[in-house]
């Protein structure tokens, strides 16, 4: 087991999200103060046959480390070779995803489904822990496949004894999804049982919710998922609460607009104008759920497809924030929808805003 340098572990750190933790997401989250950022997850299958989109998810610049990468494997040769090519990269993290319970992972067996089996998951993670060199190995969990069925103790004790130097707890089980409460108190009782770092990770949408899971449960810091989106602030909030006990408070319409310009300056870096248009509105939004004038902003943006016209849009809706001309809206709701669905936009079978 290798010591986890305490600067990582004092700061926030943002979980690999997929269509979303890409290089400019990463880099503004950086930015902001995030510990330790990781790429889109990539499949071990993918990296070792050297797929080019897998390996597009896999880059990452010198200037955002520390960083991890996280993989998705089932198969612990397959996952062995995948950590020797990673390894070419110079990540500081590789991980294991036992966590994700979406289908389209599940039903190939990978993912959440692997803490059903934790004979393959310590075969796992030994494979990777045999190949890492000094590369730091992670693995990220759920508590189990269902409330009737919450084995995390038993597998983070084999995390440990074959060589993860730290866990991921996202604090549900599988069946759970994200449609309840995180369980925040089963971080304290794995703390109990292991001696390696634990990292908590579930219902985290403010600097404050990471605060409190440190101080109820005594995990050695959090990673941040969906509470990120739109709200790269929370990176330095939760470092200057940490520092000083002291939040600096909510953004500024300013201070988000231009993080949000900036994001689409890097968005179009890394994708050029005409992709860079449709992955950013989703940003966009997120970016301005917090203020009147959401649903204005929503209807916009479908008719817009040009990156000039967008950024001019962004600095009008930002001055009429300023100018209170938006009618109140209902954000208390909006922000359930957020929770409940992040693309809370979208209707039924049918996509309002592309990204």
């Amino acid at each position: 087991m290798k010591a986890v340098k305490m600067e990582l572990l004092n700061k926030l750190w943002l979980a690999p999200m997929a269509e979303v933790t890409d290089a400019p997401f990463r880099i503004i989250s950086k930015k902001f103060g995030a510990g330790l950022t990781f790429t889109q997850m990539v499949s071990a299958k993918g990296v070792v046959e050297n797929e080019f989109e897998t390996l597009q998810y896999l880059a990452f610049s010198k200037n955002e480390k520390p960083i991890g990468v996280q993989i998705l494997a089932n198969d612990p040769l397959t996952l062995a070779q995948s950590v020797t090519e990673v390894k070419k990269y110079s990540p500081d993290v590789i991980d294991l995803n036992c966590g994700c319970p979406v289908n389209k992972v599940t039903r190939y067996q990978m993912g959440a489904t692997i803490l059903d089996n934790p004979k393959l998951l310590g075969e796992l993670i030994k494979s990777m822990k045999d190949t890492s060199g000094d590369t730091l190995i992670s693995v990220k969990m759920r508590l189990g496949k269902n409330k009737s069925n919450i084995n995390i103790l038993e597998n983070a004790q084999i995390a440990q004894s074959n060589g993860a130097d730290f866990v991921i707890v996202h604090t549900r089980t599988r069946e759970d999804r994200y449609y309840i409460d995180a369980e925040w108190e089963w971080l304290r009782k794995i703390k109990e049982n292991i001696d390696i770092p634990v990292i908590g990770n579930g219902s985290i949408f403010s600097a404050k919710d990471a605060v409190n899971m440190i101080e109820q449960t005594g995990c050695d810091s959090v990673m941040v998922a969906r509470g990120a989106l739109g709200n790269p602030f929370l990176f330095n909030r939760f470092n200057k609460m940490m520092e000083n006990g002291i939040d600096p408070g909510e953004p500024s319409i300013e201070e988000v607009k231009d993080a949000a310009l900036e994001h689409i300056n890097l968005l179009v870096r890394e994708y050029g104008e005409i992709r860079a248009i449709h992955r950013a509105k989703k940003f966009i939004i997120w970016y301005f759920r917090f203020f009147n004038g959401i649903t204005s902003l929503i209807d916009s943006l479908i008719k817009i497809n040009d990156i000039i016209l967008l950024k001019d849009f962004i600095e009008e809706h930002s001055n009429k924030i300023k100018k209170d001309v938006y009618k109140p809206e209902d954000l208390n709701e909006i922000d359930n929808l957020f929770k409940r669905r992040v693309l809370f936009w979208l209707e039924e079978n049918k996509v309002i805003v592309a990204g």
